[in-house]
C-alpha cells in the first residue's frame, strides 16, 4: 500500500495525551497514513492502558506497527509473575484490566526489528558494531521465536532475560544465555567497545564522562546499507542525527517531548504536551 505519509514515533512510555496530541498535530489519518513504534509503549507515563489499547488497535488495523522494548518485556514478565509490578512504572491498571490477557498475549508477538523501508531499519535501542544488518534480522527472530512461542516457553524464557551482568557475545553462545545476550543489544544497549561488550549502567548525555574504552553504540563507525532508527535513550533528546543512525526517544516521560519523524523527507514533530510529572 502507498501511505500518504509514514513516521517514526519515539518512545510512548503511555504518555498518552502527547501522543493523542502528537497524532493531531500530524493530521494523522490511520486510513492513509503508518506509524511506526520504537518500543516502550508502556512505563512510566500517566496512561499507558489506554496508550497501549490504541496502538494495539492501530497495528491490528494495518496503521501501524512496534517493536518490543525493555519495558514492554518487563511488562509481559511482571503479567507471568516473573517480575515485580513496580509503583513507579505506573502499569497495574494494564494488568488488572479485563482485557489484560488479550493486550499482553499481542505484545509478546511484536518483533524486535522491523524495516519501515529500503532504506531504514527501526529497533528500541540500537544494533552493535560487530552486528551486520542482515546478522541482527536473524538474531530479531531467535528471540521473537521464543516470546511468541506457547506460554510453557514463554515461562520458561522470561526468568532467564534478566541479569545485572552483560554477557560476552559469541556466536557460538547458545540456549538462554544467547536469547538473553541478543534481547539485552536490541532493548538494553546505550554504550559497548567496539568487540560489543556492554556496559548498562550510564544513562546520561553524550557530553558527560563515560567508562573508558566504551563509546555510544552508534559512534562506533561501521559501514551500514540502511538508518537505524531508535529509542531507548532519553537523555539524547532525539537530537542524534547521523547519517546511520537517528534518535528519537525525545523523554517524554521525563518533561521533554514525543517526537514522530516522517520517513519521507526526515523532518521532526514534537508534541509541546508534557507527561504530568509525580
Amino acid at each position: 500500500m502507498k501511505y500518504r505519509a509514514e513516521y517514526v514515533i519515539g518512545d510512548l512510555q503511555g504518555c498518552y495525551a502527547a501522543y493523542l496530541e502528537l497524532l493531531d498535530k500530524i493530521d494523522f489519518d490511520p486510513k492513509q497514513d503508518k506509524l511506526w513504534f520504537v518500543g516502550d509503549l508502556v512505563a512510566r507515563g500517566e496512561d499507558s492502558l489506554s496508550t497501549l489499547r490504541h496502538v494495539k488497535t492501530l497495528c491490528e488495523q494495518g496503521a501501524a506497527a512496534t517493536v518490543l522494548g525493555n519495558h514492554d518485556i518487563n511488562l509481559i514478565a511482571v503479567w507471568r509473575g516473573f517480575a515485580p509490578l513496580k509503583k513507579k512504572d505506573k502499569t497495574e491498571d494494564i494488568i488488572n484490566a479485563p482485557d489484560c490477557d488479550e493486550l499482553l498475549n499481542w505484545l509478546r508477538r511484536q518483533p524486535l526489528l522491523l524495516c519501515p523501508n529500503e532504506h531504514t531499519v527501526m529497533v528500541h535501542a540500537g544494533i552493535p558494531p560487530h552486528w551486520s544488518i542482515k546478522q541482527a534480522k536473524r538474531y530479531a527472530r531467535e528471540v521473537e521465536t521464543q516470546l511468541s512461542s506457547s506460554l510453557f516457553q514463554l515461562n520458561r524464557v522470561l526468568p532467564k532475560l534478566y541479569s545485572g551482568e552483560a554477557d560476552e557475545w559469541s556466536e557460538h553462545l547458545n540456549g538462554f544465555t544467547r536469547i538473553r545476550a541478543i534481547t539485552n543489544y536490541f532493548t538494553r544497549m546505550r554504550l559497548c567497545k567496539k568487540d560489543g561488550a556492554l556496559e548498562f549502567n550510564f544513562k546520561s548525555s553524550l557530553t558527560d564522562e563515560m567508562p573508558a574504552d566504551f563509546r555510544p553504540w552508534f559512534e562506533w563507525q561501521v559501514p551500514r546499507e540502511r538508518k537505524i532508527l531508535f529509542g531507548h535513550w532519553a537523555a539524547l533528546k532525539a537530537e542524534v542525527d547521523l547519517p546511520s543512525a537517528r534518535a528519537l526517544d525525545g523523554g517524554c516521560v521525563w518533561g521533554n517531548c514525543l517526537v514522530a519523524y516522517r520517513l519521507e523527507d526526515g523532518k521532526i514533530f514534537s508534541a509541546s504536551e508534557r507527561c504530568p510529572k509525580d
